[in-house]
């Protein structure tokens, strides 16, 4: 790819987030790039394991400008969300560049930001971060973890349950994840134990836009803090889809309290007792992928990076979109319009980092792309 000397804006990752914020870039003014690491379209969703449907997803938000039309609910998510990241790149004319593995972004000389990757150093006056979780996925420590003789893995790592079949299972998790895949591996598992840190909670009633904007605001208030963000899942009730009522039935949903330790052939629980385990599934969820922002120093004090909206408080340059608050598919795509925003703003003033950012024009439009981009600021959805 070589060095490309001065590009206004780098998108990382051309997930929901990142596809988003392209959308929005195309009728900003500005040069940019878009990076992604992976070597097709489809962002997570194309590691998803393959037994998870459209049937059991919780719903796929629109990518702006394109509807997502259903596909049949038995269709593998890994396969039907890819192919429709695919046909907004070709809508829009979006030339991701891949597979780029972003591997450190840095302060140049100039004010400028240097993005380092496996095919090149790229120059640009802003940055906008939309690498998810995915590739970080969390496995929390417990004493005598190294010690046990039987297979450990993460939601990650998972294509099924047929390779659990006759073992015995403690799947680790509070998440919809984790009981999803509890109810799968049941069916051909010797036994399943689920253990959590804390009591889940099911929601009765329905999944309200006000209810929405409670868990959203929650974990706003955390970023704005300066704390790790935690999760959107996190944040939210586990919901009685008819799925978790029969396994409720089935009696699959007896929950246990953590272990205390781990052995070699098994868990030992708080009251002493010991239990033969063959696997340990660690359903305990991902953390935001930003190890290559590194070199800039934006943690704070309390382990997080003090945002407000998607902008990162310490560095105007750089919004992390796709995070905290935004790491859904609805709130994805309303952070890449605001992060575009903000950024045409700040590059529209030549002052504040040496150099002056200049807005410079993308190439003229296709007819369709100006007449979709037109609609969809009139109808305030752009």
């Amino acid at each position: 790819m070589g060095h490309v000397p001065d590009t206004d804006v780098v998108v990382v990752g051309a997930g929901q987030a990142g596809l988003s914020s392209a959308y929005h870039l195309r009728s900003s003014g500005l040069d940019f790039a878009v990076l992604d690491a992976d070597a097709a379209p489809g962002g997570a969703w194309r590691h998803r394991w393959p037994t998870l449907r459209m049937a059991t997803v919780h719903g796929i938000f629109d990518l702006p400008g394109l509807h997502f039309t259903p596909p049949p609910p038995d269709e593998p998510a890994a396969d039907a969300v890819p192919a429709y990241f695919a046909a907004f790149e070709r809508e829009f004319d979006l030339d991701v560049r891949r597979p780029v593995a972003v591997t450190a972004v840095r302060d140049a000389d100039d004010g400028r930001l240097l993005v380092e990757t496996d095919k090149g150093t790229w120059t640009t006056r802003a940055l906008i971060n939309a690498t998810g979780t995915w590739t970080r996925p969390f496995v929390p420590y417990y004493p005598g973890q190294e010690t046990f003789r039987g297979r450990q893995l993460h939601t990650a790592h998972y294509r099924g349950p047929a390779e659990f079949a006759g073992k015995r299972v403690v799947i680790v998790g509070g998440g919809a994840s984790a009981v999803q895949l509890l109810t799968e591996i049941a069916d051909v598992a010797a036994t399943t134990t689920w253990v959590t840190r804390r009591p889940p909670v099911f929601r009765e009633g329905p999944f309200t836009p006000d209810y929405g904007r409670e868990v959203v605001a929650t974990v706003d208030a955390r970023v704005r803090a300066g704390l790790p963000p935690g999760s959107i899942a996190s944040a939210t009730e586990l919901a009685w889809t008819p799925q978790l009522v029969a396994a409720r039935d089935r009696g699959l949903l007896r929950r246990r309290p953590m272990f205390d330790r781990i052995l070699p052939d098994g868990v030992l629980w708080p009251d002493g007792t010991a239990q033969d385990v063959d696997v340990i599934f660690w359903c305990t969820g991902f953390r935001p992928a930003l190890d290559h922002l590194a070199p800039l120093r934006l943690r704070g004090p309390r382990g997080g990076i003090v945002m407000d909206g998607t902008r990162v408080v310490a560095d105007p340059r750089i919004h992390l979109v796709g995070y905290g608050p935004s790491a859904s598919t609805v709130g994805a795509n309303r952070a890449g319009r605001a992060a575009v925003r903000e950024l045409r703003a700040l590059l529209a003033h030549g002052t504040d980092y040496p150099g002056g950012p200049r807005v410079r024009r993308t190439p003229p439009y296709a007819p369709h792309i100006r007449s979709g981009i037109k609609k969809h600021l009139a109808d305030g959805r752009a």
